[in-house]
Formats: structure tokens, sequence, C-alpha cells
């Protein structure tokens, strides 16, 4: 069918400005790469490690660089990030931190965030077979028992270090002592509640204290951790490629052992499960204390992150994993984003209200940047962590929870909690700049806009986002860098690739999970011209509204070309990985109109405005775009008869090209 279009009598500001983010963003990581990489893509970072710490840290620079190419941009970025992905594997194999082209082993908090980058270039080339075949070497690290990652019979993850050398006794060399002159860890506090004569920070100040709770972190360090629910995404990238059931089921299984505790425990998970497969078992029988569990050094901001990730996978694969026959989009299970719903619920049942200025909170830095002035009115804050004497450590709710379980189900009660949040942070749904590593924290304006409620805020956000990445090229020309001295994290506080704003409007799907969610979407794009994702040239897209649910949704967008002299050809797909099919789409546009009009009138003249619903069955849509025109669109949407896949077609570029990173 041919999609009916409409004639641009005015240029949108927000397709403008979108197109001016694409261009100023290939310019500002080109700066980057020339800047901060070898000429084989390595970091320039000569210091060592002396933990085991530190892998996320040279991958996370480039974490949203194949989000932004799969989005629209060049297909030097794609280049460049493959270029970067080889170099850091191989300076960081050299570092002794890689065995096998995967991390030795730490905790998967932070394997989750060095993963991001990998899955965003499989789902933006997945006809790459170099990665197609580590991300099937990568997974097999956990669902082949044989590396020892994982017993089956137990249904664990067996150390919450875990990686290419298998299970990894205790937590390395890092804290063998625990004292108190740690004062970068003060913070957190104790790292484990209960032990003998421990029951403040200062008492770390006794040495012999101090080597109890060192000895006791490293004694513990053994079994399964509730943040190894992220090591799913990498299983779960894998069966993309191929769709192999016993991938599917690894996924369910695995998180269905959570749940099943959970359950036992009365709903709310616990955080820890001894090597016997006990809950509690190297914890006095606690159900918190597990190492970046509810207790220390986070809690609900990374066991909330974990869990959320992996219940999103387990319902994702559910229609694979229900067996043969089923149709997986109708057979989707999303009964494991319980686990979710019940942390969330359990710690806004125990919140208060108080000014955040006001408290204690481990995560309050960050907080006071994001609310600004906001931050000294009452807030609802909830409580992230648990230990010996309750809960504690009350913040803010980080509103990328909610908003991610809302998302993946539209249940319009998971859309509930997420209100009650937003109306609970002052200025949650304002515009405000600023931007951490994650790159997230504008969901409450963004949801406001879908909701109709903020029609000026792609025109705003993106208007933030250039000044987000004007203030990383300025922080690049401000501060020099020595090799030798500088911080590790300094390259991902730079990075001036910005996708948080562009994902919303472009794809209308919030950011990435950080700590290793797959790159969901949608709404995805093919530039039909070029055969290669994301937008063509000139096109910019603004998703306005959300509605529905996976079973019958509805995407309402917009397609402007914003060239004067080309047609631009671009496929519309609803979802990433094909788990979505169209049933119909509904076209808006104008009737009866005279464009341009003869050269003797003034401008030319509108239509009346015409709707029309077209039933369909198809996996995506073809709009061609002429000149200086939009298209108008209303997607609806239900799940595919067949199992989500990575699309897999030509390599967009085998082997990357020479002098990429410049």
């Amino acid at each position: 069918m041919r999609i009916p279009t409409t004639p641009l009598t005015e240029v949108p500001a927000w397709a403008v400005l979108e197109r001016r983010l694409f261009d100023a963003t290939e310019e500002a990581w080109r700066l980057f790469a020339r800047r901060y990489c070898g000429p084989d893509g390595r970091i320039l970072h000569a210091g060592g490690f002396e933990h085991r710490d530190g892998v996320d840290d040279l991958y996370e620079p480039f974490f949203n660089w194949p989000a932004f190419y799969a989005l629209g941009g060049s297909d030097d970025v794609l280049d460049a990030a493959k270029h970067h992905f080889e170099g850091v594997t191989a300076q960081l194999t050299e570092a002794g931190m890689l065995s096998n082209e995967y991390e030795n082993g730490y905790d998967w908090f932070h394997q989750g965030e060095s993963l991001l980058f990998f899955y965003g270039l499989c789902a933006a080339d997945p006809g790459d077979e170099r990665f197609a075949e580590r991300a099937r070497r990568f997974a097999r690290l956990y669902t082949d028992p044989e590396h020892g990652n994982y017993d089956p019979a137990r249904n664990i993850v067996t150390a919450p270090h875990n990686g290419a050398r298998g299970p990894l006794p205790g937590l390395g060399p890092e804290w063998l002592t625990y004292p108190a002159s740690l004062d970068y860890m003060r913070a957190y506090g104790l790292p484990l509640h209960g032990l003998p004569g421990i029951t403040r920070w200062s008492d770390l100040e006794d040495p012999a204290k101090a080597q109890l709770m060192g000895d006791e972190m490293q004694r513990r360090a053994a079994g399964d951790t509730a943040v190894n629910l992220a090591a799913t995404s990498l299983v779960t990238n894998s069966w993309l490629y191929d769709g192999d059931v016993a991938s599917a089921e690894w996924v369910a299984r695995y998180v269905g052992g959570w749940s099943q505790r959970a359950a036992a425990a009365g709903g709310l998970m616990p955080d820890n499960v001894a090597p016997d497969g006990v809950v509690g078992g190297l914890h006095d029988g606690a159900w918190y204390g597990g190492h970046y569990g509810w207790t220390w050094p986070h809690g609900l901001h990374s066991v909330g992150m974990s869990s959320l990730i992996g219940a999103i996978n387990a319902s994702f694969v559910s229609g694979a994993a229900a067996g043969p026959g089923a149709v997986p989009g109708a057979a989707r299970d999303d009964g494991p984003l319980d686990l979710v719903r019940t942390m969330l619920d359990t710690v806004l049942d125990q919140a208060i209200t108080a000014p955040v200025t006001e408290t204690p909170f481990s995560l309050r830095g960050s907080w006071l940047e994001r609310l600004g002035a906001h931050a000294a009115e009452p807030a609802l804050l909830v409580p992230y962590r648990y230990g010996a004497e309750g809960w504690f450590d009350f913040g803010p709710l980080q509103l990328d929870l909610p908003t991610w379980l809302w998302w993946w189900t539209r249940d319009p009660r998971d859309r509930e909690r997420l209100d009650r949040v937003l109306d609970g942070t002052p200025g949650a749904r304002e515009v405000r700049p600023f931007r951490d590593k994650v790159e997230a924290g504008h969901e409450g304006p963004w949801l406001t806009f879908l909701d109709g409620a903020l029609p000026d805020y792609p025109e705003r956000a993106l208007s933030m986002a250039l000044g987000q990445l004007a203030r990383r090229v300025a922080v690049m020309e401000a501060e020099p860098v020595d090799p030798d001295t500088v911080h590790l994290h300094f390259w991902q506080r730079a990075n001036p690739v910005v996708t948080e704003v562009l994902g919303q409007l472009v794809t209308g799907t919030p950011q990435t999970l950080y700590n290793g969610g797959l790159p969901f979407a949608a709404v995805s794009y093919t530039d039909a011209d070029r055969s290669r994702p994301g937008l063509p040239p000139d096109v910019a897209a603004l998703v306005t509204r959300l509605d529905g649910d996976p079973q019958a949704g509805r995407v309402e967008l917009s397609l402007v070309n914003l060239s004067p002299t080309r047609a631009r050809r671009v496929r519309v797909r609803p979802g990433r990985f094909g788990e979505q099919r169209l049933t119909g789409v509904v076209t808006r546009a104008e009737a009866g109109g005279v464009y341009p009009g003869p050269s003797t009138a003034s401008a030319g003249r509108a239509g009346t405005p015409t709707s029309a619903t077209v039933p369909l069955d198809a996996a995506d849509l073809l709009v061609e775009l002429p000149p200086s025109h939009r298209a108008d669109l209303v997607l609806l949407t239900a799940p595919a008869a067949t199992a989500p896949r990575h699309e897999r077609g030509a390599t967009i570029h085998p082997q990357p090209r020479e002098g990429a990173s410049s």
C-alpha cells in the first residue's frame, strides 16, 4: 500500500533539532576517538589493573555508539564501534583481565555494564559472524555446566564472581581486609551485618575487626546472588541468533528458580543462595546480605535492576520456552515481572516523605544534581536497603525501574505505580539539563509528553541533548588527559554520544537498562534505499503516543523528510526483533489541497484532514516520503506468529575500515 503524505508548509522545529543532534553527534564521536583512542581502537590508558574490577570502565565509553547507529547514525560510527570493541578487547586481554575475549570473573552488576556495548553491536549488525560466534560462545559459559558457572541440579549460578574462568573464589585481593580507611566505601556502610563487635563504621578502625569483616566477605562470596539474574541477557542474546529452545528454557528456568524462592519467602525475593541451594545458608539463615544484594552497597538499585532485566528476558523468551506448537507472542508470560512488582510495592509501602537534602541517602549526590532546587522540597523516599535493623537508606525511587516495568507490560496497574512515583518526586516531570554515565533520568517529562500534557517536550529535550553533547565536548577541550594518571572513569564521563532522548522520540523506548538490559524498541526503522538499520538521511521521526498492550498495541508516530530535493524511503517495523506484527495502520493526511500551487499564488492551499484505517498482516510498512513531506501514522500491532530473532542480513561492514576511529 502507498502511505499518504502531507507537504510541509512549516518545518517542525523538533525535526530540525533531531537531525541537528544526529549531525552534532557525528562530529563529536570522531573527536573523542581521535583524542582518546589508539590506531587499533584501544583506549589510551597506561595504567594497570590491581583487582578484578575495571573491565566495564573501558567498554562503557562506547556503550551507546551502536544504538546511535541503529537510530540512523552513519556507517562510520558502526565501523568505529566495532573497531573500538576489538581494540579494547585486545587491550584487556593483554592486561590479563579477559580469557578467550570474555571477562575472567566479576559480579554481574559490572559485567552487565560491560556487555551493553556488545549487545548493542549484536543487534546493530546481526549478520557479522564474528559477533554471532562470540554471542554463542559467551552464552555457553553459563548454559554448559562444564564451565562451572551454573549448577543445573540446584539451578544456581555458583558464585558472585563468575565468568570465563568459571566461579572465582571469594572477592579477589581487593577486600582481604576491610578497614575504616576505605573512605570511598564509607557512604555505603557495613558490607555485612551481625558480625560480633561490628555495628558501625568506626568499629572497622580496629584491625582485628577489619580483618574479620574481610574474612567473612570472602567466605560468604560463594553460591548465587541476585545480581546474577543479569546473566540471562547473555543467553537471550545468543537465543536471538539461533532460536534454540534450550537457551530459552535455561532463561525461564533460572529466573523461575528465583521466583520460587521469592514465593517461599512470602513474595519478596531474597538476595543469596548458598552452594547447597539453601537461601541464607552462608548468612545465618538471613534472606539478605548477599554480594551486591539488599544490604550492600546499593540494595534496590542493583537487586531491582538485575531482577527486572531477568524478568523481562524470561517474559521475552517465554513463548519459545513454552514448547513446540506455542505461538510465541500469544504465549508470552509476564508472570516473572511479579518479582519486580513485589519489590517496588514493598519499598513504597515503607516510604517516608522528606527532602533529599535532609537524608543521608548513599546515592544522594546524583539526586542532588538531578533535582536541583527541588531537592530541598518534600519528596516520596523509599528504602533502598535492608539489614539487621530493617529497612534503611531512603531516597527517591529511580524512575527506570517502574518505567520499564510499565513499558514492557502496558498494564494499567503498573502505570498507576509509576504515576505515584512521579507525583511523589518534585520536578520529576520537568525537563532538566543533566546527564550521568547511564544517560537516563528524563523518563518523567517524556511520559508526560506521551500522555499529551507536555507538547513541547521534543523541542526542549532535543535542545537539552544538544547542550549535553556540547558540554561533553567542552570537557574534552578543557581537561588534558595523561594516560599514566587519568581516572579510569574519565572516558565514560566524556562520551559525547547522546541517545536517551533520541531513543525516546524516534523509537518510543526508555534508555536501555544500564546493568545489562537488551536493546528493545517500540518501533524500529530501516533505510529502504541503503538496506541498513535506522532512519535515512534527512528524515526525522517522532513517536507521540503508546497505547494498548503487547496483545493489541497502538503506536502513533510522525515521519518528516527535511530534504527539499530528495525523496526518502523508510521501512517502519513494530518492535526491534520481530516480536510484533502489524495488524493495521491508520493514516492521517489531507484531501483536496493544492501544493505547491501556481507561482502567482502566495501559498499552497491546505486540504481537508482525512483519516483511513487499513487492515494489514505484515512485519513492516514501507513509507515513501517525497521532498519536504511528512507522514502521520498509527501502527496497530499484535504479537508475531514467529519467535523473535536478530534480523540477519548482509554484514554492514565485515571488517572495520582503516582509520575508522579517526
